[in-house]
Order: C-alpha cells, then structure tokens, then sequence
C-alpha cells in the first residue's frame, strides 16, 4: 500500500481547523472510498477529481483508493477540498513530488475539464493555515487578490490542474506570487446627506448615533424622508482599521460575497421585512453560515418598514445587541459569528402612516394603531438609544428654494464624527471598549455629572419615563453629545439633549 497527504481547511463560522487529507492506494477492485464527516458535496468530490485529472493529462488509480479527512470527528463541508485530494492522491500514485505537501495548504475547487473554480471563505481559511504555521497557499486563480490580504503566506494562484501539478514539480506557474495586491473598496454608493431635504433634528440625531455607534429609530409619515437618512449613515461613520477591515472581509468571503478586495468601509446590511430567522441570525443545515446581522458586523443593519417584520424575527437581535455576536447550535457543530451592528430601525406610526400628521387624514382605529405599533416589542425598543420623530415637509418648504437651509454633506459630518469617536477612544484607551455605547451602565454611573444633571435623570426614572437600562442610554448619548462639542465632562445641556433623544423629542 502507498499513501501521501495533503493540507486543507476545514471551517466553522469564522474558526477554521487544519484538514490532512490522506490518500492511501492499496490492492483490489476499482473504487473511490471518502471517509471522515464529509457532507454530500465534498462525497461527490471523488468524481469531480477523477474527471479533473484526467483532463489533466493523468490516470486515476485503478485499485482501491482510500482518501480520509483527519481528524474524522471534525464535520467538514464545502467543495474547496478537491485540490487537497486530487494533490493527495496523485503524490500517492507517484505522479508528483512530495517536497511542498506538508508546508502548503490548498483550496479549491475542481470542474471536471480540470479548471480550478472560486469557492467561498478563502480568506477566514487562510488566516487559519497562517496562524498553524504553513508558509504557502494554492488557491483559485480568480481568488488570487483575496487571498493577497494575508500577509506571510506565499501565494500561488492556479487556473487549472495541470498549474498545481506545474508548481508541486517546482516549475514556474503562469502568474507570479509577487503581482497579487491588496486592493481596498472604495465608498459604496450610499448617496450623501446634502441630499436630504430640511429635517434638521434627525440630521443631528443621526450625527450623535454615528458618533457613539448608538442604535436609531427614526418614525415618521411615509415619504418623510427616514430611509433616506438611514441609507447614508455609513456615509458619515469613520472608516474601518485594518483589524476590522479584515474581520469584516472575512465574513463577506465566508457567505460567498467576496470581491477580493479588503471592505474598508462599515458595510450597510438592509434585508428586506419577509427574511426569515436563518437569514437574518444565519443557519445552514449542518454548519451555520452568516446571515444579514454578521454581515453587518462593524457597520449598519438597516430595517425599513420595522413592524412588517416577523415578531420572532425580531426578537432574535435581543441578544446580539447586548452581546456582538450570535452562537448557533446544530447537532454537529456550534457556530459563532460577530455581530457587533449598528441598528436602524424606519417605522411608520400606523398602518396607514398618517397618525402624527396634523391634518388628520389617519383612517386607522385607535386599536389599529396601537396593534401595529405592538408588533415591536418592549424589550427591542428598549434596546435603541435614540428615537427621532420625524415630521413631512410641506409644500412650500419643498418648492420655495429661499427657505431651504443648505444642508451639510457627509463629508463635513464625517469629519465632526471622527473627531468625537477620537475624543472617547482616548478617554477610554486603557479599557476593552471602543464607542460610548459600549461602556457598560456601572462605569458610566461611577461618572455622573453634576447636581442638576443628575436632578434630571433621575426625575425620569421616578417618573416612570425611563427604565434603568434608559439611564445608562441617556449617560452614554451625553457623552457623545459631549465629544461632539469638545467638552471634557458631561453637563447640564448635554444630559438634556440626551434626554430629549432618548424620549423621541429633540432639541
């Protein structure tokens, strides 16, 4: 009997595990045996790899061929195994040196004319074969700028089988390793707060979320222009450091949504109101995969229309708001992915929409409205820090161009955001936490403000207007408030802006 074995990644959610894949040629009737957890398309990677090489040019073995993933008690999932084992058993056949198997790891999938194709989470796997210590990497040719983000790995992109044979034997391949560069996404088109027409409350509520990464629920009549607000917060939030950048790139190449190049910008998830539960915390059958929350992770998730969706739904964001991340179970494997998002929730007051307009053309039932306003629970709501009630512009407003202010655009907003997130990351540069809406309640209460300040907050929760987890909401907005206007410690005017904010009624 001979063998040899080959390197490849096994990954669940964002923890990849190192796979050898061993090939083992011993005597006996033809056949393919593929043990170790494989799911059913990593089992049909035996006919995938006997077509891809022997378009190559080579022979399948003609005895028993026993290819094993190690370890065998690890689920493995996913078609980016067929490199490993097309590699493994040709080294077994002696058809290809030995020399680079045990330093290299291999990701790829193989068609049957032998073409290696893309396959999801090149980048998560090989941040994995980098920290076990491999020092190079085979992937797609078309993943070669993906796979350029890691750093200390050498890169050989292939577009085909007979390549990676070509590079195990030492000779030269078609693109060099050196030519594959980080490449970063520039602004997604989210559009610019010029653009938004008066609403000069919710532009500044707006401001003060981006600054402290607080949530955002922003109510008004249809047409007032709230989805257009939230659209363009990812506009005015400080771009993402390198660490954020790759984790958040990582996830997008995990679910498939790669472009090879690094996502430097928080990324802007916005599913629509009829996602199911396995779409939005993420599912899978037998290893999870991220869903729309993880692929909002540094950035915004963005709900329009908040009370069409499920209640279950959700419901589901309860813990991920509290905790950054979402643990899900299955019988084989638990998963965890981050999730630490900014929410956006768009609301109308009624069905209708028209129940703040002072004209009064609401046609919905007092028990109508207070039904779809049901459909959002107390605990959600008392997750989100700051709640803007939006009015419609009238006509005049809209078509009388000497009563328009000019509104700021995202790039000024922008600068004013970044240098409060500046302030509070050096007010808290020895702690774990990076936003003000991170700083947990009993550290900001071990700095409340002075007597008056205090006076308010607590005249709020005698009276019933705020609950304790509200507290803790209103001092970490007035901080923000705070950094935004280059003050050094929270006062008077900042806690009742806070307040204001907190309670739907802004300055």
């Amino acid at each position: 009997m001979t063998g040899a074995s080959a390197w490849s990644v096994a990954l669940v959610g964002m923890q990849g595990s190192m796979v050898e894949v061993e090939a083992a040629i011993s005597s006996g009737l033809p056949r393919t045996v593929l043990v170790g957890l494989p799911d059913a398309a990593l089992h049909e990677a035996r006919d995938r790899c006997r077509a891809a090489v022997c378009a190559a040019g080579l022979s399948w073995p003609s005895n028993v061929l026993t290819i094993n993933l190690t370890p065998a008690g690890l689920p493995k999932a996913g078609t980016h195994f067929d490199l490993a084992i097309a590699a493994a058993t040709l080294a077994a056949d002696n058809k290809i040196p030995l020399t680079l198997l045990g330093s290299t790891v291999m990701i790829g999938e193989l068609g049957l004319d032998g073409r290696v194709r893309p396959v999801r989470g090149v980048l998560p796997a090989l941040l994995a074969a980098r920290r076990a210590g491999f020092e190079r990497a085979i992937v797609p040719m078309s993943q070669r700028s993906e796979a350029g983000l890691v750093e200390g790995l050498t890169i050989w992109p292939v577009g085909h089988l007979s390549d990676v044979i070509d590079v195990l034997h030492g000779r030269p391949v078609s693109l060099p390793a050196d030519t594959v560069v980080e490449s970063v996404d520039a602004d997604s088109d989210v559009g610019d707060l010029a653009e938004v027409i008066g609403q000069g409350e919710a532009r500044r509520a707006l401001e003060v979320a981006a600054a402290g990464r607080h949530h955002i629920l922003l109510r008004g009549a249809p047409g007032c222009g709230k989805s257009m607000l939230a659209r363009r917060l990812p506009s005015i939030l400080p771009g993402l450091d390198h660490r954020d950048a790759l984790e958040v790139t990582a996830l997008h190449s995990l679910a498939g949504r790669g472009t090879g190049r690094l996502i430097a910008r928080p990324p802007l998830a916005q599913p629509h109101h009829s996602v199911s539960m396995a779409a939005m915390v993420g599912g899978g059958a037998r290893i999870a995969q991220p869903g729309a929350i993880s692929l909002a992770h540094r950035g915004v998730l963005f709900l329009d229309e908040a009370p069409e969706f499920a209640p279950k739904v959700l419901d589901s964001l309860r813990g991920p708001l509290e905790t950054g991340e979402i643990v899900i179970g299955r019988s084989q494997a638990h998963t965890t992915f981050p999730a630490r998002f900014q929410l956006v929730m768009a609301l109308n007051p009624c069905p209708c929409g028209l129940a703040d307009d002072p004209s009064g053309r609401c046609t919905c039932t007092p028990q109508q409205v207070r039904r779809y306003a049901g459909r959002l629970s107390g605990p959600i709501l008392d997750r989100v820090d700051v709640t803007v009630r939006m009015r419609p512009l009238t006509s005049a407003y809209l078509l009388d161009k000497s009563t328009l202010p000019a509104g700021e655009s995202s790039a000024a907003v922008h600068d004013r955001v970044a240098r409060a997130r500046e302030r509070a990351a050096a007010r808290w540069q020895d702690a774990p936490w990076r936003c003000n809406a991170e700083v947990p309640g009993k550290v900001l209460r071990q700095m409340l403000p002075g007597n008056d300040a205090t006076r308010m907050i607590d005249d709020a929760l005698r009276t019933g207007r705020l609950t304790a987890r509200g507290v803790d909401k209103v001092l970490r907005i007035a901080w923000t408030v705070a950094d935004l206007e280059g003050k050094d410690n929270v006062d008077k005017a900042c806690v009742a802006e806070a307040l204001g904010m907190r309670r739907g009624r802004l300055r």
